[in-house]
């Protein structure tokens, strides 16, 4: 009992406060609470925009903490501007943006000749500077193009006339580009110049593989300038063609055959090539080929050879001429004959001539010249009567296809293979 007692008077004196409502309870929200919160967010939404410029016509309307613009503005941008205000005031549960952009000819066209005007005015202010700016650059980069004009230095510190003509250019490219930085430095729009290098940058890249032969060429042309493998009428042979040298340009390199035709070889194929300079040592050694008889001494034959080139006015004695049996043929023996003669004072193709025409002189006088060839030819006095089917000798086989046949089954099935990548197609369209 005494349990039941204490239990009733416990709740007796919960009742109380049970019956007290929620909204009057201390530290509740009650609605003039409220509605004072939303007059003072209306309120300072409303200074805010006070404060802006094309807003006259948004009005601003707030329920619980909710924001409601209403109205016309300029542009997209600025409705998104005065609704990111108003999500910023302390109380704004929620921004409803209900604006739209004006079609009123009037009030878009006087923002943007003010705009206009304002910037005529602020390039109008700028002039004197931008005279100055234009002033100094100029100034710089005439300083470079003098600089590059002079020939003292260049030339004098370039290896060949070619070289020193970039060291030129060069200097022009800094001197401008040293102008327009101090210039851009000077109007305060060196971002400009960051984004004017970068676009270059890009576009010297995408350039540099789209000549990418060309570059190639440029630099084996300054590459063959410092190295000079050959000089002009140099008689050189490249890649198979042999010629005088006539010039080296930029990017190729001109040869003049021995038949007067003009020979434009590319430069990166002559920096790569196999180059052979038959005029850059002055000595130079020929050869030719004499016939002897299988009767001749063939010691003697040497010794005559080379006696004969050695007594020539045009030939040298170091290294001396050489003689030696290179080969024995159906007829007769082939001896080579060899000397050396100093380009500088002999020609070669004359020196030669006339060596092969004094060695065949003294080889026919010493009787040791190879004879003539004699064949034998046997005439039947009647010709075969003409049949119509030619016998079949009876040792004879027929000839079959059996090993290209094999291959080709080979070949058949190595094209099956899925796998294999085959470029090859029996319905193109062939040559």
């Amino acid at each position: 009992m005494r349990r039941l007692f204490s239990l009733l008077i416990v709740l007796a004196l919960a009742v109380p406060l049970w019956a007290v409502p929620l909204w009057a309870q201390d530290g509740a929200i009650t609605t003039d609470s409220v509605t004072s919160d939303d007059a003072a967010i209306a309120t300072r939404i409303r200074d805010i925009k006070s404060e802006l410029t094309g807003y006259d016509d948004v009005t601003v309307t707030v329920n619980s903490g909710i924001v409601t613009l209403r109205g016309e503005t300029l542009n997209a941008a600025s409705a998104t501007r005065i609704e990111d205000l108003a999500a910023r005031v302390d109380g704004v549960v929620a921004v409803r943006n209900e604006l739209s952009e004006t079609t009123d000819v009037t009030e878009r066209l006087v923002p943007a000749v003010d705009r206009i005007s304002d910037r005529v005015e602020k390039a109008i202010a700028f002039l004197p500077l931008m005279a100055i700016s234009l002033a100094i650059g100029v100034a710089v980069s005439a300083v470079g193009f003098a600089l590059a004009r002079l020939q003292l230095p260049w030339n004098h510190l370039a290896p060949n006339a070619f070289i020193a003509d970039i060291f030129r250019v060069a200097i022009r490219i800094t001197g401008v580009i040293t102008g327009i930085v101090l210039a851009l430095d000077l109007l305060g729009a060196t971002a400009l110049l960051s984004t004017f290098l970068g676009a270059a940058g890009i576009i010297g890249l995408a350039l540099s593989f789209a000549v990418r032969d060309t570059v190639e060429n440029f630099i084996a042309s300054i590459m063959l300038s410092i190295r000079q493998p050959f000089q002009p009428n140099d008689t050189v042979e490249i890649e198979g063609d042999t010629g005088k040298v006539v010039r080296l340009t930029s990017r190729a390199t001109v040869l003049m055959s021995f038949d007067g035709n003009q020979i434009r070889i590319p430069n990166s194929t002559v920096f790569k090539a196999r180059i052979v300079n038959y005029t850059r040592n002055p000595e130079r050694r020929f050869t030719f080929a004499v016939g002897l008889s299988y009767q001749a001494d063939l010691a003697e034959a040497r010794r005559i050879a080379k006696a004969t080139l050695t007594d020539l006015p045009f030939t040298l004695r170091a290294p001396a001429p050489a003689a030696w049996i290179e080969d024995m043929g159906d007829f007769s023996v082939t001896m080579t004959c060899a000397a050396w003669i100093d380009q500088s004072d002999a020609d070669f193709a004359s020196a030669r001539s006339e060596a092969m025409r004094m060695v065949k002189l003294a080889i026919e006088n010493a009787h040791m010249a190879a004879p003539e060839p004699t064949y034998r030819i046997i005439t039947q006095a009647e010709p075969p009567a003409p049949s119509a089917q030619r016998p079949v000798p009876p040792n004879m086989t027929e000839v079959e296809r059996e090993e290209d046949t094999a291959l080709e089954s080979i070949v058949d099935a190595e094209r099956l293979d899925a796998d294999a990548t085959d470029l090859l197609s029996e319905t193109a369209v062939q040559e």
